[in-house]
């Protein structure tokens, strides 16, 4: 589950800088619409870890600055560029999300909750930011981004 808060702590990160370099009203509130559920599911996990016992990551500040800046440059790229990020980073995580539901009890109803819910919701971002004219991200842009998720991943499952 810190996995998870971390990745919401990202989106967050992301979502405020994305919104902030948007082009639009429009495309901002996109943004600002994803972030507030995000902000929800920041809330879910967080919750989620206090009633297991756990902690969440020491390198939160790190997480959230580092996609911050990830968030700024994809904004940086124009508008479909940017929500093209968007829809790959949802679309990724969406994945991630459904590898953990694999592997998690099936006795922990609630985090089993948590999770689907998230999963849903991140599907849902991933399909407007194609909607609204999201482009595909090069290869290269989606591999990179696959080995950043695993670097976050490997070392939030431990610090």
């Amino acid at each position: 589950m810190r996995v998870n808060h971390v990745g919401e702590v990202c989106a967050q990160a992301m979502y405020d800088a994305q919104a902030l370099g948007a082009s639009s009203p429009a495309l901002r509130e996109t943004f600002a619409h994803a972030a507030h559920e995000e902000a929800d599911h920041l809330a879910w996990t967080q919750r989620r870890i206090a009633e297991l016992g756990g902690r969440t990551s020491l390198l939160n500040p790190l997480w959230y600055a580092g996609a911050f800046a990830i968030g700024l440059a994809a904004a940086r790229l124009g508008d479909r560029a940017n929500l093209g990020f968007m829809a790959e980073t949802e679309r990724q995580v969406e994945q991630h999300l459904r590898s953990h539901l694999e592997r998690l009890p099936e006795a922990d109803v609630e985090s089993r909750a948590i999770v689907e819910h998230m999963r849903h919701e991140e599907a849902e971002h991933a399909d407007a930011a194609l909607q609204r004219g999201g482009a595909t991200l090069p290869l290269a842009a989606r591999w990179a981004m696959r080995l950043a998720a695993r670097v976050m991943t490997k070392t939030a499952h431990y610090i």
